[in-house]
């Protein structure tokens, strides 16, 4: 699945709700999800880290859509030439 056939398929089955919850709301949302799988991280449980993973995606897309921004679109004009500083894949620029 593409990301644009992604987050079509969230704006299908969360779009309505999403638009009454917002940006703020969603993005609010997204945060708590990242807790979440930062949580998993911390613990190393590998079950649950595949669906803070999806649940994390599935925010980024809804916050996305409700900007009016692809973010297929987003993803190849910012990535797509490989590393947006340097130009390089793999990246060459030094490691901080």
């Amino acid at each position: 699945m593409r990301i644009s056939e992604a987050q079509e398929l969230i704006r299908e089955i969360y779009g309505e709700r999403d638009r009454r919850r917002g940006i703020k709301g969603t993005a609010l949302h997204l945060g708590e999800e990242l807790g979440e799988l930062f949580r998993a991280l911390r613990i190393n449980d590998k079950d649950n880290l595949k669906e803070e993973l999806a649940d994390v995606l599935a925010w980024l897309l809804s916050l996305s859509d409700l900007l009016s921004i692809n973010l297929d679109e987003a993803f190849s004009e910012r990535y797509g030439g490989g590393c947006p500083k340097c130009g390089s894949i793999p990246c060459k620029c030094p490691e901080v």
